[in-house]
């Protein structure tokens, strides 16, 4: 389990797409990584300000798209001006990256094993918020075999 007695905010999770951006984010104790909302990507900024005006958030988790080869794929050229962005705009936050491959599959078949219907399914916002679900999830687990 990831914790550390000094830091008490959440860590919060970031699927960044073209058009949407999913959210997560763990409860205060670090244990259980949870789905927000998704963001349109034009108001993500004005939402994580809002977000961090409210609620303290002690790191940021950034979804790193990678190919089949653990390349970059073409998705980081929208991706890492973000986190340039958003490393700039919240400087006092650290950013981590995790590699981010898989989660729309893993985020469908998750849908699936909760018997979630066809048109629930094909709810892109939920397939977003689940994806940032599984990229804090993952980063989670990187931390715990820490």
């Amino acid at each position: 389990m990831y914790s550390d007695a000094q830091e008490m905010g959440r860590i919060m999770a970031i699927d960044y797409g073209q058009k949407r951006v999913g959210i997560a984010v763990t409860d205060e104790q670090k244990l259980i990584a949870n789905g927000l909302t998704t963001v349109h990507v034009k108001d993500i900024f004005l939402f994580l300000a809002d977000y961090v005006a409210h609620n303290p958030v002690e790191r940021f988790v950034v979804g790193e798209p990678k190919t089949l080869r653990n390349e970059k794929s073409d998705s980081a050229r929208f991706v890492d001006p973000f986190v340039k962005k958003l490393k700039k705009t919240f400087p006092a936050i650290p950013v981590s990256r995790v590699d981010e491959r898989f989660t729309s599959v893993l985020a469908h078949r998750a849908m699936l094993d909760a018997g979630l219907g066809k048109m629930a399914r094909r709810n892109k916002e939920l397939v977003d918020t689940i994806s940032a679900t599984m990229i804090l999830q993952s980063w989670m687990e990187l931390m715990d075999q820490k």
